[in-house]
């Protein structure tokens, strides 16, 4: 399982960081932007279920699993 964003469509809203913490950040740039990161695209099998929640929590659909 991969992670795959698309960033023409994240608005770095954190619903992905508050449900995955260890995979998503959401941090402000220099201009007050908010950008989301991933940290771990490849998380575990055992990690599926709750990365899964977080994706699916995502309110512009900026967040895919492939794999």
């Amino acid at each position: 399982m991969k992670i795959e964003v698309d960033r023409d469509r994240c608005e770095g809203l954190g619903m992905c960081e508050a449900m995955a913490h260890h995979y998503f950040e959401v941090t402000e740039t220099a201009d007050g932007d908010e950008v989301m990161s991933v940290l771990d695209d490849s998380p575990p099998e055992s990690d599926r279920a709750q990365v899964f929640a977080a994706v699916q929590a995502c309110p512009v659909l900026a967040l895919t699993l492939t794999g």
